[in-house]
């Protein structure tokens, strides 16, 4: 398996909660094009809307991934899916299956409404990106009926405490193996704890992601700069 070093632009974090946080679609190309020098081979963006709140309108998501398209040629980008965006299910589903730009979405396999989501990215051509934070989501990603047919699995534990964190990971690939489902994987992790996971996920041949929406902190503790600085540090791991 190829090595896929992800970036994750913005996030669910507050406007002004960082200084580096990109929130216009320019910004999200300018942050996205630095990601991609630094080694990001893939891109996860959350689109806002003109009042710096996260959206899953068509006007706005199209136009952020078209902007990131064509700063970052050849580089597939992503978005997401959160209930916490739209928790209304069916305008959740209406809105994702007016998208045309993006590549990929995530899907939070322990959100109610994912099946919807995921026929409505289905019917528009859109990968999904199946979202797994705890063992329980594998047997919502078989219920779901896409078996293999996604584009990735994304490996989520949301456990702050670094080894908790790993040992949940570990526990999820089990069950994934377990379950027969071999479509490629994904690792990240939340806050600090996001380096042990990686780094336990390179020994292991997954691919990984790192950005602000998921640590705000370096490998030694200290605050990241920018996206850009997260994803070198990522590689250098890799390495």
């Amino acid at each position: 398996m190829g090595l896929l070093l992800k970036a994750c632009l913005n996030g669910d974090r507050a406007p002004g909660a960082h200084p580096a946080l990109p929130l216009s679609a320019a910004e999200l190309a300018a942050d996205a094009a630095r990601a991609v020098a630094a080694g990001a081979a893939g891109l996860h963006v959350h689109p806002r809307d003109a009042d710096g709140r996260e959206t899953l309108e068509p006007a706005y998501v199209d136009d952020a991934v078209a902007a990131i398209q064509s700063a970052c040629p050849g580089i597939p980008v992503g978005v997401s899916t959160g209930a916490w965006i739209e928790p209304d299910v069916e305008r959740r589903a209406a809105l994702v299956a007016r998208w045309s730009a993006p590549d990929f979405a995530s899907v939070n396999l322990s959100e109610d409404g994912h099946a919807a989501v995921i026929a409505a990215l289905r019917g528009s051509g859109i990968g999904v990106e199946a979202g797994v934070w705890r063992v329980e989501d594998v047997s919502r990603l078989e219920r779901a009926g896409v078996g293999d047919d996604v584009v990735r699995v994304l490996v989520e534990p949301t456990d702050t405490d670094p080894g908790v964190a790993v040992r949940r990971a570990v526990a999820i690939d089990r069950a994934l193996d377990a379950a027969g489902i071999r479509a490629p994987r994904l690792h990240h992790g939340l806050e600090f704890a996001t380096w042990a996971v990686v780094r336990r996920a390179i020994a292991a041949r997954h691919d990984i992601r790192v950005g602000l929406e998921d640590t705000l902190v370096m490998p030694d503790g200290e605050p990241a700069r920018d996206n850009a600085q997260l994803v070198a540090a990522l590689v250098a791991l890799a390495r």
